[in-house]
């Protein structure tokens, strides 16, 4: 894909195509669709494992960066990235919001067949 397809601008706002920051993609005022909802959704469900299956390059990294920054310390007092999402409208999630450790493993990068090389280059070991 070339640098000015990437530059394209959709409703006067650059869409970043391939970019998984969602602190950067809020700071920077790129396109984004609001799926925040998903985390509430997620969240709520009660269940002690989550298994989210989806095609290739339909946003489960970045669903996924997105519930860490809500959750995770790392975002603690940094409110302003989430107002005006879904999830920053119930006060439940504002009160929550950067108070847990996360912790955020991703396979993304990892294409090896054979187990024994997969994990050596994921847990160098």
């Amino acid at each position: 894909m070339t640098e000015s397809m990437r530059q394209e601008v959709l409703m006067g706002r650059t869409v970043a195509i391939g970019l998984q920051d969602f602190g950067e993609l809020i700071r920077k005022n790129y396109f984004y669709i609001d799926k925040t909802a998903f985390i509430k959704e997620w969240w709520e469900c009660g269940d002690s494992v989550t298994l989210i299956t989806r095609p290739r390059r339909f946003g489960k990294t970045l669903n996924m960066k997105h519930a860490g920054a809500v959750f995770s310390v790392d975002y603690a007092g940094k409110g302003e990235v989430f107002q005006g999402l879904s999830v920053w409208a119930d006060e439940r999630y504002r009160e929550i919001q950067g108070t847990y450790p996360v912790i955020s493993l991703s396979f993304v990068n990892i294409k090896e067949k054979d187990y024994r090389i997969t994990r050596e280059k994921y847990v160098g070991c």
